[in-house]
């Protein structure tokens, strides 16, 4: 009995042990399957790539419109000082001709008391 059941449970472990292994097939089958992951990884690669160059392009044309932006600002904030710096000169300017103008009317008008 023992014999006969050691001579099962060799068959047994044998057709498992054949069954189990994997055929040229399969192993032509996943080797593909392999090569078509590694080329999709590629893709992805190269793909990731591309859009870091475009990210990296995007962020240089944004860099140099907010330097451009900051110019203009700082332009116009220049501009702005100017013109306030006439508008003080052009009121300076109005206050003299006051004076002067009454400066000139008590002239006058002291001329015509004499």
């Amino acid at each position: 009995m023992k014999k006969s059941l050691l001579v099962i449970s060799m068959m047994l472990t044998l057709a498992i042990a054949v069954g189990g292994c994997a055929t040229k097939g399969d192993l032509e089958e996943a080797q593909a399957r392999e090569k078509e992951i590694a080329a999709k990884a590629d893709q992805a690669a190269e793909d990731a790539q591309a859009a870091k160059a475009t990210a990296d392009e995007a962020t240089l044309k944004a860099n140099e419109a907010m330097a451009r932006a900051e110019e203009a600002e700082e332009r116009a904030r220049e501009r702005e000082r100017i013109a306030d710096e006439k508008a003080r000169i052009a009121e300076e300017k109005e206050r003299i001709a006051e004076e002067k103008a009454k400066q000139a009317d008590e002239k006058f008008q002291k001329s015509m008391k004499k």
